[in-house]
């Protein structure tokens, strides 16, 4: 744990000591290099379960593919965001990349806490650098208004959650997770208990988002910039179904009862955000509302609580994170040559820009989860899961699947196909710092199919 805490830690001084001319250079090879030894944990085996334990941090099959995405993503970032930052200030590009690492270091710490309350601190942490790079760094007024949704939504739901935690170490005398997994909380179904129930689990359905308390999604994601909403997408919102599966081991006996609501509403959400997204004009906002749509699908295969439902929602939490980043990438490459996110006024990009309409088409297609990629495994093992549970439950799947699949052509043909508008005068060509971007987003998706059960965590 320590050989990639330290050396992302490190990163700071890299940032503000190196000269402004080496900046990004530095700082994207100094973050690849953290990447990269982060992969080392998919070699980790223990026969516990967990990986290098200690009091404090340590991981497991659940935690290490989210910790290894949130340390792939960073270098991202930084590669994403250089056209976007390089004419600003020095001293606000080395504060900008600050912010990113510091948010790496508080992911790390969360997929890796020991203490649930700890794990709770690390979730809020990652609140104060993103609001910070949507509010200072966003495009558009707007994003003032972002901002206070995104951050009072997260905080009232967050504050139940302390509580019912303090509840719970009262109750219990301990918040470790090695110990938790033996409590089984027996107490009656009374009101009490039901709203204890509900509070553990309001923080995480706000942070996925859960439709209904979605509407912050949508706002952050437009007015972020493109680092923003790259790290909302990959791995804020797995922080959410992550918080659920912990919170799952001490949930247990009550769950059977108490989610049958959530998980009718968490497959509802999959076709009204899907309906929602092939009436979008504006790019980012579709790809937003396609991200509330997945995660009402890991939602559902959380809240069942079967070994099938659990290893669907790791693995499309995963490749989603991959998959949507990539279109986020893809909508601000656009952005910066017409500058605009309307969608029919950025149409018939592909006689222009031929290669990274190929790249358009990879990300949409894994986005609408087409076989073999892992997406399409995780999405079939989370609705036989539910199918299971109930076989009524495979119209709503079977329709959510097929509007994805909708609106995803629809994303590729309105702004890739079409006539070129007559505004179009000049425009930038393609750059090998974006198709190396993409090649980092969508190769790992790819790898994946050869190697799937890295995400699940088995011992190899």
């Amino acid at each position: 744990m320590l050989k990639i805490l330290i050396p992302t830690f490190m990163l700071f001084p890299t940032i503000w000591l190196v000269p402004g001319k080496w900046l990004w250079t530095a700082t994207t090879a100094h973050s690849l290099v953290v990447a990269s030894a982060s992969l080392s944990w998919f070699k980790w085996c223990s026969e516990t379960g967990w990986a290098a334990p200690n009091l404090y941090l340590a991981l497991d099959p659940l935690s290490f593919p989210l910790a290894v995405l949130a340390c792939w993503l960073v270098p991202l970032m930084i590669i994403a965001s250089q056209n976007h930052v390089a004419h600003e200030p020095l001293t606000r590009q080395r504060t900008y990349i600050s912010l990113l690492v510091s948010l790496q270091v508080f992911l790390i710490l969360a997929f890796s806490a020991m203490d649930i309350l700890t794990f709770y601190v690390m979730f809020e942490a990652t609140l104060i650098p993103t609001l910070i790079i949507i509010t200072r760094w966003g495009s558009q007024t707007e994003r003032l208004s972002a901002g206070t949704y995104f951050m009072f939504y997260t905080l009232l739901g967050s504050l139940p959650l302390l509580v019912a935690l303090l509840y719970l170490l009262n109750d219990t005398g301990t918040l470790s997770m090695h110990t938790l997994q033996y409590i089984q909380m027996t107490s009656p179904n009374t009101l009490g208990t039901m709203l204890w129930w509900v509070a553990c689990l309001l923080a995480f359905l706000v942070k996925m988002p859960l439709y209904g308390v979605h509407l912050w999604l949508p706002k952050a994601h437009v007015e972020a910039p493109v680092a923003g909403s790259m790290v909302l997408a990959a791995v804020l919102l797995k922080l959410g179904g992550y918080g659920m599966m912990r919170m799952m081991v001490v949930l247990g006996p009550l769950t059977k009862e108490m989610a049958y609501p959530f998980i009718i509403l968490a497959l509802w959400s999959i076709i009204m955000t899907g309906s929602i997204c092939l009436r979008q004009t504006d790019l980012k906002s579709l790809i937003a509302y396609s991200s509330v749509s997945h995660m009402g699908l890991v939602a559902s295969g959380i809240l069942i609580q079967t070994p099938w439902g659990f290893t669907g929602a790791i693995i499309l939490m995963v490749a989603h994170g991959l998959a949507s980043s990539a279109l986020f990438c893809l909508a601000n490459t656009s952005y910066e040559r017409t500058h605009s996110r309307t969608m029919l006024l950025t149409r018939g990009l592909q006689m222009i820009l031929p290669l990274m309409a190929a790249w358009w088409f990879l990300a949409n297609l894994a986005n609408l989860a087409l076989p073999p990629l892992p997406n399409l495994m995780g999405e079939l093992m989370i609705i036989v899961s539910v199918f299971n549970w109930s076989s009524w439950t495979i119209l709503l799947t079977g329709l959510g699947t097929l509007i994805t699949a909708s609106y995803s052509l629809h994303l590729f043909l309105t702004t890739q196909r079409g006539p070129t508008p007559q505004h179009f005068i000049s425009m930038d060509p393609s750059h090998t710092r974006e198709h190396l971007l993409m090649a980092l987003h969508l190769i790992p998706l790819l790898l994946l199919v050869l190697k799937p059960e890295l995400m699940w965590g088995w011992c190899f």
